[in-house]
């Protein structure tokens, strides 16, 4: 299935509920489920990768398939190998082209025992789940950090708690800050002094918790703001002072021509057509946002070097590529050292009449590309429900705003 999507001719100001974030839905149904909680976790994220989480957890099965939910994969491979019995964990094809040996070899280093089902370093995954030894453990910084994070809410579990030293540069910093200040609030206080994580063991404690907007689901109202002259949003849901990373999409988009306050109302974005000539930035703390911003940039006529993209190439496609193709339908060509950056000068090239926009299997496509409609025109958008995985009602908030997606 495809979306046409067309532009609003006009704009009225308009008021987001924005979905929840799963990232924090995640972390607080593993920390809840350690803390062997009774208690329900508030405003849940309704992403798939949440409901497959929430669906794993409530599972009588030994046998897991998370489809292309890599958060999912991640925290469960490792929770699983502290649970006692049998499991295997499997997803879709991609998610068995997305590297998982880290991981595995330091679960495995921590006393834990998994197998390779097929393709060694890659799911599915046989774990017979058993008390682990824990100890010290290193670690490059630069990896996922969705496998620091899985490592280190499982740290309190393990008969001598988690010493993790991260050797080199340390990426996604907040995410792994996330991880830490949820921990603490469900009981483990932990200890980060320059590269090394101390998680003394413990028991986690059962904690009412309520999950905040999604800052990263935020951004792409960010980028329609800044792609539609006139406009004013308000944001509903997203703190202020949020330990999410991608809170700093708010400050970035001042070079882009959005202000932002923080009003009873909610946050209240308007375009104010004041930008940078050139936008320079190191995503390592926020490679969530790179496809919003590269579309942005695009559309408004702002060359760019983007840096601190290597886990780009890992996640639900490799991004870096994709952008750079489906760009190109647009009339712009990017140049990458297929390594950790992503540039455009301003060269362009002709555009197709009808960019037809590939998702591949990747909601943030979908949702980065959706609303440059505003400036280049009719678009189409391949498999447009792929927006499931973190935003289901994307399409249906863009129809409210003004936009029109049609099959």
């Amino acid at each position: 299935m495809q979306y046409t999507v067309t532009a609003p001719k006009e704009v009225a100001p308009y008021k987001v509920a924005l979905p929840t974030s799963k990232s924090i839905s995640n972390r607080a149904l593993i920390l809840n489920a350690l803390a062997y909680s009774s208690k329900p976790i508030k405003n849940l994220s309704d992403s798939d990768d949440t409901q497959l989480m929430l669906k794993a957890l409530q599972s009588d099965s030994n046998n897991f398939d998370v489809g292309a939910a890599g958060t999912t994969m991640r925290f469960l491979t490792a929770f699983l190998s502290k649970i006692v019995g049998e499991w295997t964990i499997t997803g879709s094809e991609r998610m068995k082209q997305r590297p998982i040996k880290i991981l595995v070899e330091a679960l495995n280093k921590l006393g834990a025992k998994i197998e390779y089902i097929e393709k060694e370093g890659y799911p599915p995954l046989r774990i017979f789940g058993s008390s682990m030894e824990g100890g010290e453990l290193e670690l490059p910084g630069d990896v996922s950090s969705q496998y620091i994070s899985a490592l280190l809410m499982i740290g309190p579990t393990m008969k001598n708690g988690l010493k993790l030293t991260l050797t080199g540069e340390i990426i996604s910093r907040p995410y792994i800050t996330l991880t830490l200040k949820m921990m603490e609030t469900f009981g483990v206080k932990s200890d980060w002094k320059g590269n090394v994580i101390s998680v003394p063991a413990g028991n986690y404690q059962p904690t009412d918790f309520t999950v905040e907007a999604d800052w990263s689901a935020a951004s792409y109202w960010f980028e329609i703001a800044a792609l539609t002259p006139g406009c004013e949003l308000i944001l509903q849901g997203v703190k202020k002072y949020s330990e999410q990373g991608d809170s700093k999409v708010a400050e970035l988009f001042n070079q882009l021509g959005v202000s932002h306050k923080f009003s009873q109302k909610g946050l209240i974005l308007k375009n104010t057509g004041e930008t940078v000539k050139r936008f320079n930035y190191n995503f390592i703390e926020q490679p969530d946002l790179a496809q919003t911003f590269a579309v942005t940039c695009c559309c408004l006529d702002i060359p760019f070097k983007f840096t601190g993209l290597q886990t780009l190439k890992i996640k639900e496609t490799d991004r870096i590529n994709a952008l750079i193709d489906e760009l190109k339908k647009m009339g712009f060509v990017l140049t990458s050292n297929q390594v950790d950056d992503l540039v455009w000068d301003g060269t362009t090239c002709e555009k197709e009449q009808t960019p037809c926009i590939a998702t591949y299997k990747d909601h943030r496509m979908a949702m980065a590309f959706a609303p440059a409609a505003s400036t280049i025109g009719n678009m189409d958008i391949d498999d447009p429900a792929v927006v499931s995985k973190s935003y289901p009602k994307y399409w249906e908030h863009l129809s409210e705003f003004g936009f029109k997606t049609e099959e």
